[in-house]
C-alpha cells in the first residue's frame, strides 16, 4: 500500500507515546511505503488535491528493561519530498492535533478533493467538520451523563445548583485543557463560568459529575466501529482530569459488556460518517466524549497488552482497500 500521513511535524512527536507513529512504524515494517506531508503544504490544482510528499521510514520501538517503550536516536528517516496528487495514494490518513480551528477545517475542505473511487480518506474530511468531539455525543445521550451546552450564564449556573457537583468543558478542547470541576455554593462558580464562557460568547458543555472519575477515564479504540482495545487514565490524586497530556497515569483495561453495548450503538452512525478510526471516553459507563481527529492510545495499550495494534490496523486496511 501507498500511505500518505498529514500530520504534525515529525521532529515534534513522541515515538514512544505518538498513535500515528505507530501507525507508521506498523506499516513500514509491513513493507508499505508512507509518505508524510503537513497541513499547510496541501494544494488544489485541477480539482484534485495535491500535497508535498515527503517519503518516511520509522523504526520500530522496543520495550526496554524498565518496562516502557524506547525509540532508535533517529527514530525516522526522510528522503526529499516531490509534490504530488494525493490521488496517488492508496490511503490517506488525517491525524493533526486538535483543537479544530480554522487552518484545520480549511484542510479538510482540501482534502474533500480527493478521489474517494481511488483513495480512502482516514478519517472522511466530511466526518470530522460533523464530528465536534464533545458534540457529536450528543446524538447517543442514553449512554451519556446528564449534558447541557450553553453559553448563558444562569442556565450553567442552575444546572451546577440543581446537580450539586458538575464539569465545565470548553466544547473545542484536547487534552483535559479548560476541564473546571464546578460545585453548588462555590464562591467562585460565577467567575468559572465567566471564564470558560469568555463572558457569554462560547458555549460550553457541562455535564453532572460522575464519582468514578476518580478510578479512572477509560479510552477504546474503534475500527471500522469495533472496539480493538481500551487502555485507563487514572488522574493523579490532585487531579479530576485522567488525560495523559494532564499527567494521568494508565493502567489495563478491559471493555465491559456496557461498553460492547455502546460501541455497538456507535458503530453505524461512525460508518455512516466515513469515521473509520476514533477513540471514544467511558467514564463509570457513561460515554463522555467521541474523539476522530486524532485519537491516541495505542502506544500504551499495546505496552500493557502486549499486543501490536498498528499492524491489526494494516491488515484490516489491507482487506478494506480490496473490498471498495
Amino acid at each position: 500500500m501507498k500511505l500518505a500521513f498529514i500530520i504534525d511535524p515529525i521532529a515534534k512527536l513522541d515515538p514512544t507515546h505518538d498513535t500515528s507513529v505507530a501507525l507508521m512504524e506498523a506499516a513500514c515494517k509491513l513493507g508499505h511505503q508512507v509518505w508524510i506531508a503537513s497541513p499547510e503544504s496541501l494544494s488544489i490544482i485541477n480539482s484534485q488535491a495535491w500535497a508535498m510528499l515527503e517519503p518516511v521510514n520509522v523504526a520500530a520501538v522496543t520495550l526496554g528493561d524498565h518496562g516502557k517503550w524506547q525509540a532508535a536516536n533517529p527514530w525516522y528517516e526522510l528522503q526529499a519530498g516531490k509534490f504530488e496528487a494525493l490521488t496517488d495514494m492508496d490511503a490517506v490518513w488525517i491525524r493533526p492535533d486538535p483543537p479544530v480551528t480554522m487552518h484545520y477545517i480549511y484542510a479538510t475542505y482540501m482534502l474533500d478533493y480527493v478521489d474517494r473511487d481511488r483513495t480512502v480518506v482516514i478519517n472522511s474530511p466530511h466526518g470530522i467538520r460533523t464530528a465536534n468531539e464533545k458534540l457529536y455525543a450528543l446524538q447517543f445521550a442514553e449512554f451519556m451523563p446528564e449534558t447541557i451546552v450553553s453559553s448563558s450564564k444562569q442556565v450553567l449556573r442552575d444546572f451546577v445548583i440543581t446537580k450539586g457537583e458538575a464539569i465545565l468543558k470548553p466544547i473545542d478542547g484536547k487534552g483535559g485543557e479548560g476541564i473546571l470541576f464546578a460545585k453548588a455554593g462555590d464562591r467562585n462558580l460565577n467567575s468559572m463560568i465567566e471564564i470558560s464562557t469568555k463572558f457569554g460568547k462560547d458555549p460550553i458543555m457541562a455535564q453532572t459529575f460522575i464519582p468514578e472519575a476518580a478510578l479512572g477515564d477509560k479510552r477504546i479504540i474503534l475500527l471500522d466501529g469495533k472496539p480493538i482495545g481500551a487502555v485507563n487514565r487514572i488522574p493523579a490524586s490532585d487531579e479530576i482530569r485522567g488525560n495523559m497530556a494532564a499527567g494521568g497515569s494508565v493502567a489495563k483495561s478491559e471493555i465491559t459488556d456496557r461498553e460492547k453495548e455502546i460501541c455497538a450503538k456507535l458503530a453505524p452512525v461512525l460508518r455512516r460518517d466515513g469515521l473509520l478510526f476514533v477513540g471514544i471516553d467511558v467514564i463509570g459507563g457513561y460515554l463522555t466524549e467521541i474523539n476522530v481527529t486524532s485519537p491516541t492510545g495505542i502506544r500504551e495499550i499495546d505496552r500493557l497488552d502486549g499486543v501490536r495494534l498498528g499492524e491489526k490496523v494494516m491488515y484490516w486496511l489491507e482487506n478494506y482497500l480490496k473490498q471498495q
